[in-house]
């Protein structure tokens, strides 16, 4: 098995999946849909995870491991509780807690005793581990992944909108920030309007929690 000097790289589609890619160093980040309210300026500790040299690899991420001209030990494999993965010839990998470029790295290296000079792509189909948290009246309570630069208007919406005995006014969103929690209120009746200002609609990060009194 002998790979060549200079790869092809190319993403397959999964057809109406969402998904969220990092190629090796590379990241294709979700846009707001024109229109939307802009994103607010309040503390955004965690959102340093789009950034494709700050993202980390975590539980549950869906991953692809392509290696050039090397179908058979080409993957697609999901990130286990115990933060490993298993790839043909390498068997268990821990990659929790490694950017996709150092995960490339690491199999590159590991591979070298089996491939003759290996070229490995890595790519983040599904960002699982990136979460956020919406809990009281509200249509649907629970975890959500967070993809792209989602928003507290976007996560309402995908959560089939406020309940019918919701205080619109008093949502707020709760962040841990240097191992300290904040509240960050969110005024639900200025982001709908496209108001701006200290209130308007606020960009999530991984572990936020929107609560809706």
């Amino acid at each position: 098995m002998k790979a060549q000097n200079k790869p092809q790289t190319g993403t397959q589609g999964e057809g109406n999946k969402t998904t969220s890619s990092f190629q090796s160093s590379s990241l294709s980040a979700k846009r707001d849909s024109p229109g939307a309210p802009g994103p607010t300026s309040a503390p955004t500790d965690g959102l340093a995870a789009m950034d494709p040299s700050a993202y980390r690899i975590g539980i549950d991420d869906e991953l692809q491991v392509s290696v050039w001209k090397e179908p058979d030990l080409s993957s697609a494999v999901t990130v286990r509780p115990d933060g490993m993965i298993t790839l043909p010839l390498i068997n268990d990998i821990r990659v929790e807690g490694l950017s996709t470029k150092d995960l490339q790295s690491l199999v590159e290296q590991k591979l070298k005793g089996f491939v003759n000079e290996p070229q490995v792509t890595i790519i983040v189909h599904l960002m699982r581990s990136r979460k956020v948290y919406l809990i009281g009246s509200v249509a649907r309570q629970g975890p959500f992944p967070l993809t792209g630069n989602m928003t507290v208007l976007q996560l309402i919406s995908e959560a089939g909108g406020l309940g019918p005995f919701a205080k619109s006014g008093s949502i707020h969103v709760l962040r841990t920030v240097n191992g300290r929690q904040i509240r960050i209120p969110f005024n639900y009746k200025k982001a709908i309007r496209g108001e701006t200002g200290k209130n308007e609609d606020i960009l999530l990060a991984p572990g936020d929690m929107v609560v809706v009194p």
